[in-house]
């Protein structure tokens, strides 16, 4: 294991030293050997975060256990950085082996430019009925990416801040949410306990609008966003979470937020729940949390969004072979079980999957949990398209002027219908 350790922070420490450039000088582009000193096929994994996201550790410690000749090398890329810097790589050249794809979007930009190889081969062998989010990486017929992780959203809660408040959390309505974070926030200043946390992502608001109300985030009309809008300003008018502008230069953390208690609930993926899991058990945190279904826009609704998560394999990867091997395995029932087992819902699933996510030591798994893991329609957070990635990019840039002050609500969202339209159309 110390070893294992001190490969991984030579790794880290490297990329960082290497700025965006990193995959090319440590991935061992350039002409350097494709196999370490004793034999073993060095593979090279684009990912972030090594040291906080224990799904990627659980996958390398299982795979090399299994592949005693494969060497797994991860290049570690800071989490705010990984699209930008595997952009800057891909466009380069270079030859890491596997890259990580963080969500649909990149993969659609990287799978249309044709920077990552054709997995349709092995998608014909896969039992398709087992495997959640595998649609979402069809482009066009083929396929250039394999999930391994299906994430959706719930709302993280936390047990003793809203022991007292009465609320039923397995139904709630986002004005309802919006009402208990009003009347669970309790102190003022630096010690103020905000009843909720909304992250600075525009996820948070648009995508959520577009899941719950049917709304196209590619097709140029965004009025549908406004009611998320208009309850995501009221929460910071009324003091009830932290101002988006001060989350965004302070770079404040939705961990922070929620792990050190400073508030009651947070809507984020199921992804958070291995975190959780990891830290309480090592003591580092004490929160005791649960997890419940996403609020509503309308009363009865049981519709949440999420995105997958998946490896491809680099058009130019040094060792294809050896990566279509990693990506497929990790993406079946061995790497699902790997990261089950930490808390982390993998893309494949059967019952025994199932069995092993929900007796994690550690897990959310009473009934208000197990009705979050049910809901009742999953949309993906941004459809896949070659358009996704400049849309993408425009409703970001308006989100961040209409959350920051400097657009209303209704500027706002008629410039990134009028930009999407000029722009992308």
């Amino acid at each position: 294991m110390k070893e294992f350790l001190v490969k991984r922070r030579f790794t880290q420490a490297l990329a960082i030293a290497t700025g965006i450039a990193l995959a090319t000088t440590g991935c061992g582009s350039g002409g350097k050997s494709a196999t370490t000193s004793d034999g073993k096929t060095i593979l090279t994994v684009a990912l972030w975060n090594y040291d906080t996201t224990p799904e990627f550790k659980a996958l390398v410690e299982a795979y090399e256990a299994e592949h005693k000749d494969v060497d797994v090398q991860p290049v570690d890329i800071l989490a705010d950085d990984y699209p930008q810097k595997v952009t800057t790589m891909l466009a380069g050249g270079d030859t890491t082996d596997v890259i990580t794809m963080k969500n649909v979007i990149d993969y659609a930009r990287y799978g249309t430019r044709g920077q990552l190889a054709s997995l349709k081969d092995e998608v014909g062998k896969l039992d398709k009925s087992k495997y959640r989010g595998l649609d979402a990486f069809d482009l066009d017929g083929d396929y250039f990416a394999l999930p391994y992780r299906q994430d959706f959203w719930v709302l993280y809660y936390n047990k003793k801040l809203l022991a007292n408040s009465g609320a039923d959390l397995t139904s709630l309505t986002w004005q309802e949410y919006a009402d208990l974070a009003k009347k669970t926030t309790k102190g003022s200043g630096a010690d103020t306990v905000y009843g909720t946390y909304q992250h600075i992502w525009r996820s948070v608001v648009q995508a959520v609008a577009a899941a719950q109300t049917g709304g196209d985030q590619l097709g140029g009309d965004y009025t549908f966003m406004k009611p998320q809008y208009t309850i995501a300003l009221d929460l910071e008018r009324s003091g009830a979470t932290l101002k988006w502008a001060t989350a965004k230069t302070q770079k404040v953390t939705y961990h922070s937020m929620f792990s050190e208690e400073k508030a009651a609930m947070l809507p984020m993926g199921t992804w958070y729940a291995a975190r959780l899991i990891d830290e309480k058990k090592a003591g580092k945190i004490k929160v005791d949390w649960g997890m419940a279904p996403l609020p509503q826009a309308a009363e009865g609704g049981s519709t949440t969004f999420g995105s997958p998560t998946a490896f491809g394999v680099n058009k130019k990867a040094r060792n294809a072979e050896a990566a279509r091997k990693f990506v497929t395995w990790a993406s079946g029932e061995k790497g699902a079980a790997a990261i089950a087992k930490i808390g982390v819902f993998p893309a494949y699933a059967d019952q025994a999957i199932l069995d092993l996510y929900f007796g994690v030591d550690g897990m959310a798994n009473d009934e208000v949990a197990k009705k979050a893991f049910q809901p009742g329609e999953v949309k993906l957070e941004m459809p896949v398209s070659e358009k996704s990635s400049d849309v993408d990019t425009i409703l970001n840039e308006e989100h961040d002027l209409i959350m920051s002050g400097e657009k209303s609500v209704d500027a706002g969202i008629a410039e990134m219908g009028k930009r999407v339209k000029s722009e992308v159309d």
